[in-house]
């Protein structure tokens, strides 16, 4: 038998699904390393401990093949995007990974996007301008660590890194590149303006690759530490979304893909850049075909949780003999759609699409003495629902209304959640029986590297079942009702979350 793996490196475990030929996966393996954080907005990973974690759930299952009689055919990569660290020129590491969910960068991000310049950089490379993105992550650290900078001869991205240390090369694919804020996503190129803004040289960022470019011949201890050949071939693929897309089949402007797990993410795939004029959305590249189009949103499946923690009664699940998330369902599904009139804005960690306000903080609107928990419950499970919806709704605005979602994430094991997302949506929503879509979206792209495959939409073939959910009406009614006071608190708010959030930062 021959085998491919597919890895996701994530923001605080990488995952790898061992699969057969056939795309059949057989055994996931996954390795957890931390998030260090701080109440100025740091998220930073130590490089080392997260390459140890690929390395070690590469090696764990490459340990299922027999190698005298099988074959490893590749492995491929998906990724969290706009990480950045800096490099001297020896390529040690001045820093830690600076992750996708660091927000010191506000300030930096603020001047930019009101500046002149703000809306051409997002013209050119269809990265809002937000703290989170690399450009003005770097032109954060031009400003903080004036000292590293100096000393740094690269700055990387996780993808990058980890080729380096696999190959000893310095590349990243065009799906990574998209994401940071400096390719001009018309010419595929680092763009020159982003070039000056952070007063970066061409060759101290990444040649940009193809994402079913191979690499081959792996460095003596890469080789050691994963215990496989070392001419398998490694294949780039794309940043974790695009492959969340892929490996739902979704790659057609028919259909959106929604994921929604400690964060949460609405895209679809077009077969060409499409630019937001209002600037809510992203325009990343999957492949050098196939572009997408959506936003990234920071208050998912982490909200819930924060809810079931403080909202949950320890005494009646005791009582009930269950856990927390199965009796919080369970009291949702009791309360109708609309909790009664309680709406709740799911801002707890600040917000990417639709708003890029780093400042936004959550609320409930519409409390009264006649409200109970359970209401509570329901509306944050609504309001993570709405917020998605605004989303879906510029999404559909910019590329046509979709015929079907389909959703994965771990809010999939909510059966209430799957049917009040089809009816928050108003929309058809598929929930695949196969998990870890960005594994499969990422062994797609090395079955096409290999020649297995002629076109990505082969992927479609690769799929397991589905779960089907058609919208309500009487709750699609409801929820038509809701959604535009919604958005019309949300607007109201908008003024006051820099001063709160500033009073917030004066209280620690």
């Amino acid at each position: 038998m021959n085998y491919l793996i597919g890895v996701d490196v994530g923001t605080t475990a990488t995952k790898a699904v061992l699969y057969d030929e056939h795309a059949n996966a057989l055994r996931r393996f996954s390795a957890g390393y931390a998030l260090y954080r701080d109440a100025r907005g740091m998220a930073e990973q130590d490089p080392f401990a997260l390459l140890a974690a690929v390395e070690q759930v590469i090696h764990d299952a490459a340990a299922e093949i027999d190698f005298a009689h099988e074959q490893l055919l590749a492995v491929a990569f998906s990724s969290a995007n706009q990480s950045v660290m800096m490099f001297d020129c020896h390529f040690k590491p001045l820093t830690r990974i600076i992750t996708w969910a660091d927000t010191r960068a506000e300030e930096v991000a603020k001047r930019l996007k009101h500046s002149p310049a703000g809306s051409q950089i997002y013209a050119q490379t269809g990265t809002p301008i937000h703290p989170m993105s690399p450009l003005t992550k770097i032109m954060w650290l031009n400003q903080t660590q004036s000292d590293k900078v100096a000393q740094a001869a690269y700055f990387v991205g996780i993808k990058s890194f980890l080729f380096h240390q696999f190959f000893g090369v310095f590349k990243t694919d065009i799906s990574m590149a998209s994401c940071t804020g400096m390719m001009n996503i018309q010419t595929g190129n680092w763009d020159d303006q982003a070039l000056s803004l952070t007063n970066l040289r061409v060759e101290q960022l990444p040649a940009i690759v193809s994402g079913t470019t191979q690499e081959r011949g792996l460095t003596p201890e890469a080789q050691a530490q994963m215990g496989i050949p070392v001419d398998t071939p490694f294949v780039y693929g794309a940043f974790d979304g695009a492959l969340s897309n892929l490996g739902v089949g979704a790659i057609k402007q028919d259909t959106v893909a929604i994921t929604i797990g400690t964060s949460a993410g609405v895209r679809v795939v077009t077969d060409h850049p499409v630019i937001d004029l209002q600037q809510r959305l992203f325009c990343y590249a999957l492949d050098n075909d196939h572009w997408v189009i959506g936003g990234p949103i920071n208050n998912g499946g982490f909200v819930y949780q924060w809810a079931v923690h403080h909202l949950v009664d320890a005494n009646a699940v005791q009582h009930e003999g269950t856990d927390p998330y199965t009796l919080a369902n369970h009291v949702i599904a009791g309360v109708p759609a609309g909790a009664h009139g309680l709406l709740f804005h799911p801002f707890l960690g600040g917000e990417r699409a639709p708003l890029w306000n780093a400042d936004a903080r959550g609320s409930f609107f519409g409390l009264s003495p006649l409200h109970t928990r359970d209401d509570m419950l329901r509306a944050v499970m609504e309001g993570i629902s709405m917020n998605i919806a605004t989303v879906f709704e510029a999404v559909s605005d910019l590329v046509g209304k979709p015929n079907r979602v389909t959703a994965t994430g771990g809010f999939a094991r909510s059966v209430v959640w799957r049917q009040m997302l089809a009816d928050v949506l108003d929309c058809p929503v598929n929930i695949p029986k196969s998990f870890e879509s960005g594994c499969l979206g990422a062994v797609t792209m090395a079955m096409k590297s290999l020649g297995m495959i002629d076109h990505l939409d082969a992927v479609n073939y690769l799929m397991g079942g589905i779960d089907a959910y058609q919208p309500e009406p009487g709750a699609v009614a409801v929820y038509h009702r809701y959604l535009p006071v919604f958005k019309q608190v949300e607007k109201l708010l908008t003024p006051a979350y820099l001063a709160i959030a500033h009073l917030q930062k004066q209280s620690e």
